[in-house]
């Protein structure tokens, strides 16, 4: 199928919620900062599961954290 078409505004979430650590939201959400940062590049599509844990970290509906293809400007 080629490239990874799950993208996040993860890294604008953190900033929007008092300039979040990569650390704070691995530590919410159970996971290392390198899972973090993987996810932040786009080099790592999560589970289900970690996604939906992201989203509530931030109080937010899923869709609003990830979405499927090129839709960079939300």
């Amino acid at each position: 199928m080629g490239k990874n078409l799950v993208g996040n505004h993860i890294r604008k979430l953190r900033f929007n919620h008092d300039e979040m650590t990569q650390q704070q939201l691995a530590d919410k959400v159970g996971v290392t900062r390198q899972t973090i940062v993987a996810l932040e590049k786009g080099n790592y599509s999560p589970s289900l599961e970690l996604a939906f844990r992201i989203a509530l970290a931030f109080n937010l509906p899923l869709q609003e954290v990830f979405f499927y293809g090129n839709d960079t400007n939300q």
